[in-house]
């Protein structure tokens, strides 16, 4: 795909958190995730990687997902992901969570959660 095709492609913008493994180091690294489509995510962490690097990237709900850097700029950067992934499993609760979501899978507040409850 080429730069223009790759903007019209639906994207989640969110707020996880992900581990990534840069190919040839040990330790993962903790960065957070801005946004995610079935192809791909921008991520944000200090994480000093070039563009073309192999990664693997731990996804809530997914596991290991392997990918290269698609371009970087500051402390954020692209990663394209080798094969595509279902965005809404990341964003879903982990499995046993007790936290409430949305038809979405987004975490609702307490106002959320009281809306539409009558008070005794």
């Amino acid at each position: 795909m080429s730069n223009v095709d790759t903007r019209q492609v639906g994207r989640d913008s969110l707020f996880l958190l992900a581990q990534i493994r840069v190919d040839g180091e040990d330790t993962p690294v903790r960065v957070k995730v801005r946004n995610l489509s079935a192809g791909g995510m921008m991520a944000e962490g200090n994480l000093n990687v070039m563009r073309g690097a192999r990664v693997d990237v731990e996804l809530r709900n997914l596991g290991w997902v392997a990918g290269s850097v698609a371009w970087c700029q500051g402390d954020r950067f692209g990663i394209a992901f080798v094969d595509e992934i279902d965005p809404k499993l990341a964003r879903a609760p982990v499995q046993g969570s007790t936290v409430k979501t949305d038809r979405d899978g987004r975490p609702m507040s307490s106002n959320d959660r009281d809306r539409g409850l009558r008070k005794l």
